[in-house]
C-alpha cells in the first residue's frame, strides 16, 4: 500500500495577509457576473493559466496590511502574477507585484453609483489601474451612461469610446482583454472584435451543447432508419 504526502499550502506572513471584507449584500454581482458565469468565461478566454486571474470582489491595495484606501472592484483581471498566492493572500497588493492589475469593473446598484463613478474612480487612477470600466443594468439610472470605460493616460482617466450600435445595444473596446464590452438590452456581454462572436455565458453554453447532442441522437436515429435497423 502506497501512503500519499500531503504538503500543507505555505502559511502566509503576517504582513502579506488581507484582511477579510463583507461581501456585497445587494445581489447585483450575483445577477449580472455570477449567474452568467463571466469570471470562468473570461478566465477561459485568456488562457486560464495560473499566471492570470479574473476574480470578484478582491481587495485591492499597496501593501496587504495598509491602514486604510482599500478597493474591492466586483471585477478584475490581472496577468504576470501566481493566481494560488493571490488567493491565498486575500487580496491583490500592488508593491508585491510591481504592477496594478490590468482591468477593473464595477456593478451598478441604488446605494454605490456615486461612490463608483467619483472616488473609486480617483483611487484606481491613484493605484495605476490602467482599465476601469462601469456597467449599469438600468441604462443609466445609476451611473450617467449605461457602460462606460476610462483609460489611463498620464496619470489621468480618458474615456473609452462606448458606441451604440443599434438601440439597446452598446459596446466599447477593452485593450487589456482584446474584447468588446457590450450593453445589451441590460445584460453584460464580451464579443471577440476579431470574429463578431460572442462569449457564451453559463446558459448559452449548456443550450448549446444540449442542442448539438439531440441533433446529433437525431443523426444517429436517421442513420439507423437508412440501415433498417
Amino acid at each position: 500500500m502506497t501512503t500519499r504526502l500531503i504538503v500543507a499550502p505555505p502559511v502566509v506572513p503576517a504582513d502579506k495577509q488581507f484582511p477579510t471584507f463583507p461581501p456585497r449584500d445587494d445581489m447585483q454581482n450575483i445577477l449580472h457576473l455570477h449567474e452568467p458565469a463571466h469570471v470562468p468565461v473570461l478566465r477561459r478566454w485568456l488562457g486560464n493559466t495560473t499566471s492570470i486571474i479574473v476574480i470578484s470582489e478582491l481587495p485591492l491595495s499597496w501593501v496587504a496590511n495598509q491602514q486604510e484606501g482599500y478597493l474591492i472592484p466586483d471585477l478584475l483581471v490581472a496577468f504576470d502574477i501566481n493566481r494560488d498566492d493571490i488567493i491565498r493572500e486575500g487580496g491583490y497588493a500592488i508593491n508585491e507585484w510591481g504592477r496594478p492589475p490590468a482591468f477593473v469593473m464595477e456593478v451598478a446598484s441604488p446605494n454605490n453609483a456615486r461612490n463608483d463613478y467619483v472616488n473609486k474612480r480617483t483611487g484606481y487612477a491613484n493605484y495605476g489601474v490602467p482599465e476601469y470600466w462601469r456597467f449599469d443594468n438600468t441604462g443609466g439610472n445609476r451611473y450617467p451612461e449605461a457602460l462606460a470605460g476610462d483609460l489611463l493616460v498620464d496619470g489621468e482617466y480618458q474615456p473609452i469610446a462606448v458606441n451604440e450600435v443599434e438601440w439597446a445595444r452598446y459596446r466599447g473596446y477593452s485593450p487589456a482583454l482584446n474584447l468588446e464590452i457590450c450593453w445589451e438590452y441590460g445584460y453584460l456581454r464580451w464579443r471577440d472584435p476579431a470574429t463578431g462572436v460572442y462569449l457564451l455565458t453559463h446558459d448559452q453554453e449548456a443550450d448549446a451543447r444540449i442542442a448539438a447532442e439531440t441533433e446529433a441522437a437525431q443523426l444517429r436515429e436517421q442513420l439507423r432508419r437508412l440501415r433498417g435497423e
